[in-house]
């Protein structure tokens, strides 16, 4: 055995020995070319090399060129595209539909649409067949609806914009909505409105609460989730009766970050012009035009608390609370300022540990979770459509002390027409500025936010123009857009063991007065 290794090694040894021998008379190795320094030793670094191709690169020219370029086809449908380089693009179709046009149909039917997105169609015979299509361009595929807007994207290779916008129309315009697709949708809608129910975070909820209490029984008021009671009706002549009035050209835009714009153009006309829907070309006749009626009051669900942990550590049992005002829409000159504002009450949860963004600097933390340890959660938001708006604070803290939560609250809201400290507002306009510039570093959010706009606009404001408006913001600008609203009756929305909740009226008195203050209750028996 041993001098069967020892003979191995020897012919190892020659043969390594042969290639050194070998690789010495052949001189010295070949060089790759422009390899090295050897190959050109007397072209300046800052010359071109000789005989190489002159290089083309990617140019902008003008302002950013961030500029969205939209096309509008004979059919009214509008093509709206975002050059972005890269190897990937995001394309979608963007419709003017959801909650908010459901007033003479069942409550519930974005939501049931939003669920059997992507589903089978003429085409495809499964939603298994339309992801393997996707995955052949490395896609991926989201439907998202909201109360004004239902949104179908794919993110895949931009080599496959033919496939990707070929099967997004035949989603959105051919779907086949079978009878056992719907019934999985009616199983996928029971079990999300249980997880609303039961999960710790009631924000989901809560908002759902603040949009009925101030638009009460109207447009963006109306639920957005489909209420149980519903979920057994809505079938497939429903859904059709509904598409055939909101799936309508002109009230869609087909948005791509990341593609040629004359390219997406023709994929369009290929696909989306003189096509007939799965429901008929008959004209739309019964489209709700109606203009959000702010009406306030008050939304209260009375639920225990005590027993939401889903693990073994108990939550505290606390009431939630949250106060709103009408803000504006979108479309107006105010929406800066207010979104100003927002950021500038800020706030959040109370175990924070701080950080980058975290508004540990805004009024909701100093003035509210930094002052009173015992509340648990203090935070502002901003819901902005195309016809109203809402800010609103949410509040959580133990029932007992739920009174002195609310005025804690409604003193914040008075002091939103008063002093603003010009450190704290430029504060809040670099980082409102700030949060917008680094969301639009991603290419979906770039994407929605071209969709979105064309939508509503038929055109987009540029980043460095809503920058521009954030800097102009003053605190006059604050302190009327503040002042305006709190002319307005609250929306309220209360949520958990509500034995101390004070009354909508004396709410509605606080917010009137000059500090804030509750009117004082007295009683003749403890």
């Amino acid at each position: 055995m041993a001098a069967m290794v020892l003979a191995a090694a020897r012919v190892l040894l020659r043969g390594s020995g042969s290639w050194r021998c070998s690789r010495l008379r052949s001189g010295a190795p070949s060089r790759r070319q422009f390899s090295g320094g050897g190959a050109y030793p007397h072209v300046p670094l800052s010359s071109p090399l000789p005989g190489v191709p002159k290089p083309v690169f990617a140019t902008v020219d003008g302002q950013e060129k961030f500029e969205t370029k939209v096309t509008t086809l004979d059919n009214g449908l509008r093509v709206a595209s975002q050059n972005k380089f890269g190897q990937f693009c995001t394309v979608g179709i963007l419709i003017n539909s959801g909650s908010r046009y459901e007033a003479k149909y069942l409550s519930g039917i974005a939501h049931f649409l939003e669920k059997l997105a992507f589903s089978s169609t003429d085409r495809f015979e499964s939603k298994d067949e339309i992801l393997l299509t996707l995955e052949k361009h490395g896609g991926i595929c989201d439907c998202q609806t909201s109360r004004d807007t239902t949104m179908y994207a794919v993110s895949a290779d931009s080599k496959g914009l033919d496939t990707v916008v070929g099967l997004l129309a035949d989603v959105v315009l051919h779907p086949r909505l079978t009878d056992e697709e719907i019934e999985m949708t009616r199983m996928a809608v029971r079990f999300e409105l249980e997880d609303l129910n039961m999960r710790p975070d009631p924000e989901p909820l809560l908002t759902e609460m603040i949009h009925e209490a101030a638009y009460r029984e109207n447009t963006v008021g109306l639920h957005r989730f489909c209420p149980t009671e519903n979920i057994a009706k809505i079938d497939r002549e429903v859904l059709h009766s509904y598409l055939r009035n909101y799936y309508t050209p002109d009230r869609m835009v087909l948005a791509g970050v990341g593609v040629e714009h004359q390219h997406l153009v023709e994929c369009a006309r290929k696909y989306l012009l003189g096509t007939q829907p799965a429901w008929g070309c008959e004209k739309a006749v019964d489209v709700d035009r109606s203009v959000a009626q702010y009406t306030g009051g008050v939304v209260k669900l009375e639920r225990d608390m005590s027993n939401v942990s889903l693990g073994p550590a108990p939550f505290p049992e606390l009431t939630h609370i949250m106060i709103g005002l009408e803000s504006c829409s979108f479309l107006e000159e105010d929406f800066i300022p207010f979104a100003v504002l927002n950021m500038m009450m800020g706030g959040g949860g109370s175990f924070s540990a701080g950080g980058p963004g975290k508004g540990m600097f805004t009024r909701l933390y100093l003035n509210v979770l930094n002052r009173h340890h015992w509340m648990y959660n203090a935070t502002s938001y901003h819901h902005s459509y195309e016809d109203t708006g809402l800010l609103c604070v949410h509040a959580s803290a133990d029932p007992r002390q739920v009174r002195e939560m609310v005025e804690i609250l409604t003193k914040e809201f008075i002091l939103m027409a008063g002093t603003v400290d010009v450190v704290e507002l430029e504060r809040a306009k670099t980082q409102l500025m700030s949060m917008l510039m680094m969301n639009l570093e991603s290419r979906p959010v770039i994407f929605e936010d071209v969709g979105r706009q064309v939508l509503a606009t038929r055109s987009r404001k540029l980043p460095h123009e809503l920058c521009a408006l954030i800097r102009s913001v003053k605190p006059e600008d604050i302190r009327r857009v503040a002042s305006q609203m709190l002319r307005r009756k609250p929306a309220v929305a209360a949520l958990g063991d509500l034995s101390h909740l004070p009354a909508y009226e004396h709410i509605q008195a606080a917010l009137s007065s000059r500090d804030g203050r509750l009117p004082r209750t007295y009683r003749l028996f403890r």
